[in-house]
């Protein structure tokens, strides 16, 4: 079944320049392993489209049931540059939270 990410995680990011960084962080360690296999680099790219010109990195944090990504050309130039009105990137994870994911009814 597909649900949104918001229901097995909570997620808050910000800026490094013209990067966004996200952390999204598991609700319950049960659900890390289903964060691993979801929220790929590739998933998040796809669900920001062209608001993230360069590439998305992942970091794993097991030990916080954790993942962190870099988001590379994705704040219009950074927050002394940007004309946009999210220049430190602080709605990014909250929009990822909308990004639906697949799960068994057994994972949650």
């Amino acid at each position: 079944m597909k649900v949104p990410l918001a229901r097995i995680a909570h997620c808050r990011s910000g800026d490094k320049g013209d990067i966004a960084n996200i952390g999204v962080v598991a609700r319950e360690d049960r659900y890390y392993p289903v964060l691993l296999r979801e929220v790929t680099t590739e998933r998040v790219k796809a669900f920001f489209g062209a608001r993230v010109k360069g590439r998305v990195e992942r970091y794993e944090l097991p030990n916080l049931g954790a993942l962190n990504f870099l988001l590379y050309e994705a704040l219009g130039g950074g927050g002394a540059i940007s004309l946009r009105v999210d220049a430190q990137g602080k709605t990014f994870g909250a929009a990822l939270l909308r990004m639906e994911i697949n799960v068994d009814e057994h994972e949650l």
